[in-house]
């Protein structure tokens, strides 16, 4: 029977980083990994730099967003499953974006994708890939250590965040006794495109980033070990733990008034 893993945003940053990490593992050989993101040429020429596995990999570029998008993934399964048995290892719903600015000073349009993405598309390919995992299987859902805390300056892309913490959390409960796990990860500043994408060109580079390549290791250990949610290093937790004593919107007041980010 065919073992599948799906990542979602694969083409770089942290996506890229999973792959590349699960890769390198010694695997099933009758496993394949699926990597999914927005951009051709970007998704094809990161899978070439893929060697030395001894897996399978297939890419599939297209816009994940919304329930469009979950629904192309079930398209991809439904054709998958014309083809024979298979069961789908690992999911990792990676792919999402941010915005920076007040919410009066943003896109709505791009406010509303960015909740397609980061939530729609991906409750959608949760459900859509239960039915094909077993005992073992395991869900990673990228989430932010924003989904600790109402965000001023960063209204929508915080409660998104929290959603999918929210989300994954009550699913591991729920699939506990089918023995299938879910692990929100929670980063803070990685050393990603996403301050690039946030500000619009304007901040090229997440500030005091951490290296992807650790956040990504210990994300993989903790899923491993049925962690419902991987933070990485001290700083981040002490400040996930800190927010417990912070009023909702005091901590927003306070990043809107002292984490001015560029728009």
């Amino acid at each position: 029977m065919k073992r599948l893993i799906i990542i979602t945003g694969a083409s770089s940053g942290m996506g890229a980083e999973f792959a590349r990490q699960i890769y390198a593992k010694k695997l099933p050989e009758n496993t394949e990994m699926w990597l999914i993101a927005r951009e051709d040429d970007k998704l094809a020429n990161f899978a070439k730099t893929l060697t030395g596995g001894n897996i399978g990999v297939r890419t599939f570029a297209f816009d994940l967003g919304g329930a469009v998008g979950a629904r192309r993934v079930k398209e991809m399964i439904d054709d998958e499953q014309k083809r024979g048995e298979f069961v789908i290892d690992l999911l990792i719903n990676n792919a999402g974006f941010g915005t920076y600015g007040p919410f009066s000073e943003t896109d709505p349009a791009r406010e509303m994708a960015m909740i397609d993405l980061n939530c729609t598309a991906l409750t959608g390919i949760c459900g859509f890939a239960l039915p094909h995992m077993q005992r073992g299987g395991r869900i990673i859902n990228v989430a932010s250590l924003a989904a600790f805390m109402p965000l001023g300056n960063f209204a929508v892309y915080a409660a998104t965040k929290s959603y999918v913490m929210s989300f994954s959390v009550a699913l591991a409960a729920e699939l506990r006794d089918r023995g299938i796990s879910v692990c929100a990860l929670c980063p803070g500043s990685v050393s990603t495109n996403f301050a690039n994408v946030a500000s619009n060109g304007k901040r090229r580079e997440v500030l005091n980033g951490c290296d992807p390549c650790k956040v990504v290791a210990h994300c993989l250990k903790a899923s491993r070990c049925g962690h419902k949610v991987a933070l990485w290093g001290l700083k981040w937790k002490f400040k996930a733990f800190m927010t417990r004593f912070i009023g909702r919107y005091l901590g927003a007041r306070m990043a809107y008034i002292f984490n001015k980010r560029p728009h």
